[in-house]
């Protein structure tokens, strides 16, 4: 019977790889098979895609991660979440915890594009002053960028600025 599980869960998650666990027996199911839940990069519905997690934990979680905070434990998360550290455990055969170094060129910081002022923008080394000017007056004129296409196509970049400056954009 657990084998078939397994198998079931396999097929599940090869056809789509990033589908919402049913239950906690599939959490550690999937951990197994090698899924991981990268907890300083997760987005609102990788969170999702834990069985018990709300969509106010997700964007909680989100947007601490995305404010510069850096989970190391499984302790870090319940502190975040007002929970218990127990509560969580079932959780961690598939969370993953790294740190990153805000300092690094290895990972360049992220800026929040939609907020940034014009000083943060022209810091950016990918920017020259007129591109930095000219995506500021957009987003004045035109209010916020949705996404990464959305930039594009409002200001026209091209796909090898683009290429570069999207290491350095949060949305």
């Amino acid at each position: 019977m657990f084998n078939l599980r397994r198998q079931a869960l396999r097929r599940r998650l090869q056809s789509e790889p990033f589908c919402r666990f049913r239950n906690l027996e599939e959490v550690a199911l999937a951990a197994q098979l090698g899924a991981r839940v990268v907890v300083n990069e997760a987005s609102v519905d990788d969170w999702l895609r834990l069985p018990g997690f709300s969509i106010h934990q997700a964007r909680q979680l989100t947007a601490l991660t995305q404010g510069g905070v850096q989970f190391l434990c499984l302790e870090d998360l319940a502190a975040a979440l007002g929970l218990p550290e127990h509560r969580l455990e079932p959780y961690a055969p598939i969370l993953f915890f790294t740190y990153r170094d805000p300092d690094s060129s290895l990972a360049p910081r992220r800026i929040p594009v939609n907020s940034a002022s014009e000083a943060q923008l022209l810091a950016l080394p990918c920017l020259t002053p007129a591109l930095a000017e000219a995506l500021f007056r957009e987003r004045q004129r035109g209010g916020a960028f949705a996404d990464l296409a959305d930039l594009q196509r409002r200001l026209g970049w091209d796909g090898e600025l683009l290429s570069r400056a999207m290491y350095y954009l949060q949305f």
